[in-house]
């Protein structure tokens, strides 16, 4: 039976790389190798090893990746696929037996997301990677975990809140699945515990299946005497808007932060996942009080 022992991690000071890191240190199971850009002032706990990478050259990072078990990638959106590939390869080269890819979104095995223009980079990636595990050992999991529930309050993503028109997609009561940062990590140590069911797929956890107004329910719940004015947008036209400004030349963020809502509320997207792979990761669903916590918990940081 194979097992990862030496785990790389590419990304490793953003907000789920730093959160993946500190689960796997906890863990006690891993030899840890932080991957840091030449020329970074990254800093790292004392367990874990430091190796200076530059991602344009392949030979580099294949001694680099040499002895590891594991690669984990958490690059974020705006990394170019070029990039991810040059891991990809370094890491087949290098004789890996696991990359986990930096997914950590919706489902791009779905084939309406795979439509939209924002998931282009990360298509490019699974292709590549797909293409290049099939001639080779090293295999791969997709970790799929629909909208982060606290970076998606953070963000204003799933529930605006900064002010008192919250925009309310669709009718609002359209659930979807969330997950926080933090059982993502939990999702990865899992992976890397259960190597052969996590073998070559896609894995799908969440913490919740809630909608906005179930969201803005509990805001209103913890912030007595304020009055919120939502504002509805129809899913359709705001597809419709988006493509017209790509048509038009239009790639900014409004644009593809459209795209996301489209893939989070709309029908037939796979926002809400109907199964998932939470007891093989070891990940136990949120209570009521649980998801009220993280809602509170931004409220306070906004107050």
């Amino acid at each position: 039976m194979i097992q990862i022992k030496h785990v790389a991690l590419a990304g490793a000071t953003g907000n789920l790389g730093t959160s993946i890191l500190d689960v796997l240190l906890k863990s006690g199971d891993f030899i840890i190798t932080a991957l840091k850009r030449v020329g970074s002032e990254s800093t790292f706990p004392t367990p874990v090893k430091i190796v200076e990478v530059d991602y344009n050259s392949l030979e580099r990072l294949t001694v680099a990746l040499k002895g590891q078990d594991a690669v984990i990638c958490t690059f974020g959106m705006g990394t170019d696929a070029s990039v991810h590939k040059q891991l990809i390869d370094a890491a087949i080269a290098a004789n890996v037996k696991r990359f986990i890819p930096s997914e950590f979104s919706f489902d791009i095995m779905n084939r309406l997301v795979r439509q939209l223009p924002i998931f282009e980079n990360k298509l490019k990636v699974i292709c590549h990677l797909e293409e290049r595990a099939w001639n080779s050992e090293m295999t791969y999991t997709y970790v799929i975990n629909s909208a982060f529930l606290d970076w998606g309050f953070q963000h204003n993503f799933i529930l605006d809140i900064s002010q008192s028109k919250p925009t309310i997609f669709g009718s609002g009561d359209e659930l979807f699945s969330t997950t926080t940062v933090s059982t993502a990590a939990k999702a990865v140590l899992g992976v890397l515990k259960n190597y052969e069911e996590t073998k070559n797929r896609a894995v799908y956890i969440h913490d919740a299946v809630v909608s906005q107004n179930i969201l803005l329910a509990i805001v209103k719940k913890y912030t007595p005497g304020k009055i919120w004015r939502p504002m509805h947008v129809n899913l359709g036209q705001l597809k419709d808007d988006s493509d017209s400004n790509l048509e038009k030349g239009t790639y900014d963020m409004s644009t593809l932060y459209s795209y996301l809502c489209v893939a989070l509320f709309s029908n037939g997207y796979g926002g809400r996942l109907e199964q998932t792979d939470n007891e093989l990761l070891g990940i136990k669903e949120m209570t009521q009080n649980e998801i009220e916590d993280v809602v509170k918990a931004h409220l306070r940081s906004n107050s």
